[in-house]
């Protein structure tokens, strides 16, 4: 078990932003996509444990490449967790994420799970090679099917949504990628935004969340979506996460526009 005090440095390993924000806008699409209070709770709990678990295993599966780089952001590298403590809490996120998706049914479920497989491959081996970027698509694109699957006739998305999800996936991967492109490189990651660089990563992850916005909401200026994730790519400081939250921001921008004009569903 861990203690009480060391819940908050448990939560720091797990990649608080992106879990945060990827649960965050998963919430929100099953809130409008009309998934009721208890559909609602129970799909964001199961997005929440999923996003833990990759967290955790991500980094307990880089603790010895991050301590030799010298990542003294990482909690595990710093001595401030146990290995046991991450694995015993993985372990636990995954039960959750299983548990919490089956309740959302079997069609939802098998979305759900295969979007966290995505990232957990990702973790095991694709993050340091040219297909890094193949699990967030993937993970991404399952998401708004994870909502409409759990709905009465279990509906898929319209293919333009699982196309700009895929697309958004692809954005946020490299706008995540952008603050730690020096310290991938010493830990010796060489997935596709470290192959490419700052500047094409960042161009690739704002032409991915403008063709996604144009898929999403073609009746808006695109410029109106795709400019947060511009402009934090083209002004934030290299370590910041803004990048990342901006594309976040220009997804639940475009997915709005979509679910006031006629849903997820195809």
């Amino acid at each position: 078990m861990v203690p009480r005090a060391r819940i908050g440095v448990l939560l720091r390993a797990c990649h608080p932003a992106p879990a945060a924000a990827v649960t965050a806008l998963t919430a929100a699409m099953a809130a409008t996509a009309g998934r009721g209070p208890l559909g609602t709770l129970l799909g964001t709990g199961a997005v929440a444990a999923g996003q833990l678990s990759i967290g955790w295993s991500n980094d307990l599966l880089d603790r010895r490449r991050d301590a030799a780089a010298g990542r003294a952001d990482k909690p595990l590298t710093e001595s401030e967790l146990t290995t046991r403590q991450v694995a015993d809490a993985t372990r636990w996120a995954v039960a959750c994420c299983v548990l919490l998706s089956a309740a959302c049914g079997v069609a939802a479920a098998t979305a759900h799970l295969a979007a966290v497989g995505a990232g957990w491959a990702y973790n095991l081996r694709l993050k340091a090679t040219a297909w890094s970027w193949l699990p967030y698509a993937v993970a991404f694109a399952l998401l708004p099917a994870f909502v409409t699957l759990a709905l009465p006739g279990r509906p898929w998305p319209a293919p333009d949504v699982l196309a700009a999800g895929a697309l958004l996936g692809v954005s946020a991967h490299f706008a995540n990628v952008l603050p730690d492109l020096a310290a991938d490189r010493a830990a010796g990651i060489r997935g596709l935004p470290q192959r490419l660089g700052r500047r094409a990563s960042a161009a690739t992850a704002v032409l991915a969340a403008a063709t996604a916005a144009l898929l999403l909401a073609p009746g808006w200026p695109v410029l109106a979506v795709t400019a947060p994730p511009a402009l934090a790519t083209l002004l934030a400081p290299p370590r910041s996460r803004l990048p990342f939250l901006a594309v976040i921001l220009a997804a639940a921008t475009a997915l709005t526009v979509l679910l006031v004009g006629g849903g997820l569903r195809g």
